[in-house]
C-alpha cells in the first residue's frame, strides 16, 4: 500500500508531501491545479521517461519518493532476489539532475532504472485519462483479448515463427532474382577470379616493388657513393684500412716497450676485422647497383598491374586476395543455388505448415477466451449502469496470417435494446468508451489477482494456477490502482455507477482516482483537494485532506462551480448528510 508520496522541485511543485490511506482515495481540484502532475511523478517511479524540463525552474535536481507498506513485511519476491532489506517497508526514490544522469534507489540502495520500474510496477498500476482512446483502434482489440486470455507466450512463439518464415521468403526472393542473372554473374565472377589468380600476387609485394623501384630511380647516385666509399675504405692507395693497419703496427711497437699500451693495441686490432667486413659489404652494394636498366620497366609494369587490381578489388594485396575469396564463395553458391532454393522451399513449406497449425490453435484459444470475456465484460457493464447493453468479441479468420496470427478481432457494442451490436469504433460515445475501458480494466485487474470468483471458475486449470501464483505475490505486495480521469465524458447516474464500481475495487485494492465528478468524489474513503496557490512570487501546489463541512463545500464547488445553498444541499444529499447539517455558510 502506498503510504506517503514526497515530490520536490518537480515541474511547478516546489515541495509536496501527500499521505494516503486505504480504500478509495479521491483527488479533486480545478483544471490545471496539478492533479495529473502528481500522477506523472508517480509514473517516474514506474520507469517513465524523464527530462531536465521536468525540473522546477532554477533548481538543480527534482526528486520523487514513495513509501509503501507490505501486508507481509519483508516478503517482496524481487527485493528478496536482490537481497535488499525491506522488513520496514519499501521506499522508492528517483532523482532527475539538471546536469549529469539521474539516479534511482530502493531503500537507499542504488539500483538501475529497469529495477526501479520492475519493483514500482509490481506495487502500482496506473490507468491514464486517455487510455480509452486505444479502443478506437481496431488493431488494439486483439491485444486486449490476448492479454485477457493470457495468450502472450503463444503469440510470441507464433510471431517468432512468422518472422523466420518471412526471412526465408525474403532469401528465396533474392535467390530467384540472382538465378535470373546467374549466367552473366557466374561468367563475371570467373573472369574476376581468373584475373586475380593470373596476377600471382604475393603478400607484401607492392612494398618490395616500390622499394626496389626507388633504388633504380637513384641508381647513378647510389653507384657513385658506394664506389667512392669502397675506394676510400679499402681499394685506393692510402685507404682507411691501410692507414689503420699502419697505426696498429705502431701501437704494437709501443706495447713492446710500454705494457700499458697493450689495451689500446687490443682495441685497434679488434677494429681491423670490422673495417674489413664493412669493406666487403660496400663491395656487395657496389656490385648490386650494376643492375640491368630494363628492370625498372618490369617493375613499373608490375606496379601498374597491382594498382589496377586495387582500384577494382580493394586497396592492398591482402584486400584483393580477400575479394577473391568472397567471389569464389559467391560463385560456389550460384553454381549450387538450385539445390539451395529447393532446400529453402522445403523449409518454408514446413514453417507454413507449422504456422497454419499454430494459427488454428491460437484461434481456438482466442474464440474460447472471447466467450469468457464477453460474459465478464457484460457483468462489469451492468455494474457500470449498462442494464440493456450488448457487448461481443468478434473473431474472424483472415485470408492470410500476420505476425499475430490468422485472426481479426473486433469489439462490438450496442447501448440500446433491440439494436444488434455493431463495431465499437463506430457507435460508442466518449462516455461509453470510458466505461467499457473501465470494465476491461476491472477484468484485467481481477484476472491478474485471481480473485474474480465466478469468472475464475471459467478459467482453464493452467490459468487458474497462474492466477493463484500471482495472487500469492499480491498478498505480499498489494497493488495500488490509480485511475486518472477514466470517468471522462460521463455524468449523472452513469457517474454514480462508475463510482460504485471504483468503490467495489477499493474493497480489495488501494484505489486512487482523479475526477471532476461529484458523484464519484462523494464515495471516497479519503478525499484530497489539490490546489495551485500563489505565495509571493512563487507558485505552490498543495494537496490537503478535506472532511466534514470542508468536503461538502468541495463537492458543492464541483457541482456548480461555486458554493451556493442549492449546491450545498445537493452535496449534502450525495454525501448522505442530514438536511439540517447541510446548511453552511459559504
Amino acid at each position: 500500500m502506498l503510504k506517503e508520496l514526497r515530490i520536490t522541485n518537480f515541474t511547478i511543485i516546489d515541495a509536496l508531501t501527500v499521505d494516503f490511506g486505504t480504500g478509495l482515495t479521491i483527488l479533486t481540484g480545478e483544471t490545471g491545479a496539478g492533479k495529473s502532475i502528481i500522477v506523472d511523478a508517480i509514473g517516474l517511479l514506474l520507469g517513465s521517461k524523464a527530462s531536465q524540463d521536468l525540473i522546477k525552474t532554477g533548481k538543480k535536481e527534482a526528486q520523487i519518493e514513495a513509501s509503501f507498506t507490505l501486508a507481509v513485511p519483508g516478503r517482496h519476491p524481487l527485493l528478496e532476489e536482490l537481497s535488499i532489506d525491506h522488513e520496514d517497508g519499501i521506499v522508492l526514490r528517483r532523482s532527475i539532475a539538471a546536469q549529469g544522469k539521474g539516479r534511482a534507489y530502493i531503500n537507499d540502495t542504488t539500483v538501475s532504472l529497469q529495477t526501479l520500474a520492475a519493483v514500482g510496477s509490481s506495487l502500482i498500476d496506473i490507468h491514464g485519462q486517455h487510455e480509452h482512446q486505444g479502443l478506437l483502434k481496431k488493431e488494439s482489440h486483439c491485444s486486449f483479448l490476448d492479454a485477457y486470455g493470457e495468450l502472450g507466450d503463444e503469440v510470441s512463439a507464433f510471431s517468432a515463427l512468422y518472422r523466420d518464415a518471412m526471412q526465408i521468403k525474403a532469401t528465396m526472393t533474392d535467390m530467384k532474382a540472382r538465378i535470373r542473372e546467374r549466367g552473366q554473374r557466374i561468367e563475371f565472377l570467373r573472369f574476376q577470379i581468373g584475373e586475380i589468380d593470373a596476377a600471382g600476387l604475393k603478400e607484401g609485394e607492392r612494398a618490395a616493388i616500390e622499394e626496389e623501384r626507388s633504388i633504380l630511380l637513384n641508381l647513378s647516385r647510389l653507384k657513385e657513393s658506394s664506389e667512392a666509399a669502397y675506394a676510400g675504405l679499402y681499394e685506393a692507395e692510402g685507404s682507411a684500412l691501410e692507414k689503420l693497419a699502419a697505426v696498429v703496427e705502431r701501437v704494437r711497437e709501443m706495447s713492446q716497450i710500454d705494457a700499458a699500451a697493450g689495451e689500446l693495441l687490443a682495441a685497434l686490432e679488434s677494429a681491423l676485422p670490422l673495417v674489413e667486413d664493412a669493406a666487403l659489404q660496400l663491395r656487395r652494394f657496389k656490385d648490386r647497383y650494376d643492375i640491368d636498366p630494363g628492370r625498372l620497366s618490369e617493375l613499373d609494369e608490375r606496379l601498374e598491374l597491382i594498382k589496377r587490381l586495387e582500384r577494382k578489388y580493394g586497396e592492398g594485396v591482402e584486400a584483393i586476395v580477400a575479394y577473391r575469396g568472397s567471389a569464389a564463395s559467391e560463385l560456389r553458391t550460384l553454381e549450387h543455388i538450385d539445390e539451395q532454393l529447393e532446400g529453402l522451399e522445403q523449409e518454408l513449406a514446413a514453417k507454413e505448415s507449422a504456422l497454419a497449425a499454430q494459427a488454428e490453435t491460437l484461434s481456438k484459444k482466442r474464440r474460447a477466451a472471447a466467450k469468457r470475456m464477453e460474459s465478464l465484460v457484460m457483468q462489469e457493464l451492468r455494474e457500470l449502469g449498462f442494464r440493456k447493453a450488448a457487448f461481443a468479441v468478434e473473431v474472424k479468420t483472415r485470408e492470410t496470417v500476420t505476425a499475430t496470427g490468422g485472426d481479426e478481432v473486433e469489439f462490438l457494442f450496442s447501448a440500446n435494446p433491440g439494436e444488434p451490436p455493431r463495431p465499437l469504433i463506430k457507435v460508442a460515445s466518449g462516455g461509453e468508451l470510458s466505461r467499457i475501458m473501465l470494465a476491461l480494466k476491472c477484468i484485467e485487474i481481477r484476472n491478474d489477482a485471481g480473485t474474480r470468483g465466478n469468472g475464475d471458475t471459467e478459467r482453464p486449470p493452467r490459468r487458474r494456477a497462474a492466477a493463484a501464483a500471482r495472487h500469492a505475490e499480491a498478498e505480499s505486495s498489494p497493488v495500488t490502482l490509480i485511475f486518472d480521469e477514466v470517468d471522462a465524458g460521463i455524468g449523472g447516474a452513469t457517474a454514480q455507477h462508475v463510482g460504485r464500481r471504483l468503490k467495489d475495487l477499493a474493497s480489495d485494492y488501494q484505489v486512487f482516482c482523479i475526477t471532476h465528478l461529484p458523484q464519484i468524489a462523494a464515495l471516497a474513503d479519503s478525499h484530497l483537494r489539490v490546489e495551485k496557490l500563489i505565495k509571493g512570487e512563487k507558485t505552490v501546489v498543495v494537496a490537503s485532506p478535506v472532511a466534514g463541512r470542508e468536503r461538502q463545500n468541495e463537492i458543492a464547488r464541483m457541482l456548480s462551480g461555486s458554493i451556493t445553498e442549492g449546491s450545498l444541499k445537493h452535496a449534502g444529499e450525495l454525501l448522505g448528510i442530514d438536511k439540517e447539517k447541510s446548511r453552511a455558510v459559504e
